[in-house]
């Protein structure tokens, strides 16, 4: 951000004159270009924004101090630098592209013999058993028996010893059934106590924000695994802005936060949740009056310490690699952090597909043990939000 380039260039003003240029690490060169006029030539000679004397600069260098590349991570800055004959590219350094692929899962034909030992033996199966070896830690795997294939098992590799353990997972998580295999693996990984960092990709519709809150209302309330559920969001709009809101900071929260109160509300609206958390008062009310649950924006995050949280970050595709970094060094003793988003929906001009902070993180901490991903594919919502998340 800004503060690190500044005293980036303050350190290096240490080394050397910055007007004409300070040789950094790399054998590059570091130089500051002030007051530099625009050419009378360049073709937007008219428009004096800040972004245009950057790029009048580059294209002033390009003809004179050649080659010059021009890196942003502007897109319609880099159209603007091609359509006056400048090399441009995109800042590839935080890029960390996740493909959702067919299945988050891998399939394998296994020995129906070590089907039977996934069941039978509590300590699971040695994964170097498995055609191929070691999947690595926390890796999803269904097996099908080689004598029948309609015969099959969920097990997941443990975090920090190569044993597979078969998923057995309760019947429902605060009412909630998980749908299908990514589902299941999914709500394995969110109840597992023992991995801090869960990260959720997929589409609208999937999921990820259901089972996510169902798990930490589960972890919390029922298991009494953390002391509070704590639910944050970044907040960007989609489309316009509105501008400013009325009333005191939670009055202000509340239309960025709906989508939380909606699924807690269809949480927390069934018989065996209302008697867990007691009868009488709104249900979310209660829990935010006790403590057990605390709903907020990212934006005050920063210099927190959260122990023994069950924390939720939603649509965290929209935040910067950065600001992630920051949301997980938050998190204390016995907490756990569970990442979702869809990285085909940023409302942040400032991240894509491939560099925003939950692509980031799933590609950076792949194969950690501290850390799971699942790829959520299919939607559950509606044939309605299905059809339009893959048509449109």
């Amino acid at each position: 951000n800004a503060r690190q380039v500044s005293r980036y260039l303050d350190r290096l003003r240490g080394e050397g004159n910055l007007t004409e240029g300070v040789t950094i690490e790399g054998g590059g060169t570091v130089r500051i270009h002030l007051g530099v006029p625009i050419p009378r030539d360049f073709p937007f000679l008219e428009n004096h924004t800040a972004d245009i004397r950057i790029l009048a600069l580059a294209w002033e260098l390009a003809r004179t101090q050649p080659p010059a590349i021009f890196v942003t991570k502007d897109t319609n800055l880099r159209i603007k630098a091609d359509a006056v004959g400048v090399m441009s590219e995109d800042y590839r350094e935080s890029h960390g592209e996740v493909e959702l692929d067919e299945h988050s899962y891998i399939e394998m034909v296994v020995p129906r013999e070590l089907l039977d030992r996934l069941f039978s033996d509590e300590g699971g199966v040695d994964a170097g058993e498995l055609e191929g070896g070691d999947p690595g830690p926390n890796a999803c795997l269904l097996l099908r028996d080689v004598e029948n294939l309609q015969h099959t098992a969920l097990a997941r590799r443990r975090p920090t010893e190569p044993r597979l353990k078969a998923l057995q997972l309760p019947r429902a998580v605060s009412g909630i059934t998980p749908r299908n295999v990514e589902q299941k693996f999914a709500m394995d990984m969110l109840l597992d106590p023992d991995l801090p960092l869960v990260t959720l990709v997929g589409k609208a519709g999937t999921g990820k924000t259901l089972l996510a809150l169902a798990s930490g209302l589960a972890m919390t309330l029922d298991r009494k695994s953390y002391r509070r559920l704590l639910v944050a969001r970044p907040i960007y709009p989609m489309g316009r802005d509105l501008g400013y809101l009325p009333g005191d900071l939670d009055e202000k929260l509340r239309p960025w936060m709906q989508p939380i109160f909606d699924n807690l509300e269809y949480l927390l609206s069934g018989s065996a949740e209302q008697e867990m958390i007691g009868r009488g008062s709104h249900p979310i009310d209660l829990l935010l009056d006790q403590g057990l649950l605390e709903i907020e924006a990212l934006t005050y995050i920063r210099g927190r310490s959260l122990p023994g949280q069950f924390m939720i970050v939603d649509e965290a595709q929209n935040l910067t690699p950065h600001e992630v970094k920051t949301v997980i060094t938050r998190a204390g003793e016995n907490t756990k952090i569970v990442l979702t988003g869809d990285p085909d929906q940023i409302d942040n001009p400032y991240v894509d597909a491939a560099s925003n902070g939950l692509s980031y993180t799933t590609q950076r901490l792949k194969g950690e043990a501290m850390a799971g991903t699942v790829t959520l594919t299919r939607g559950e919502r509606s044939p309605l939000a299905e059809m339009a998340a893959d048509r449109l």
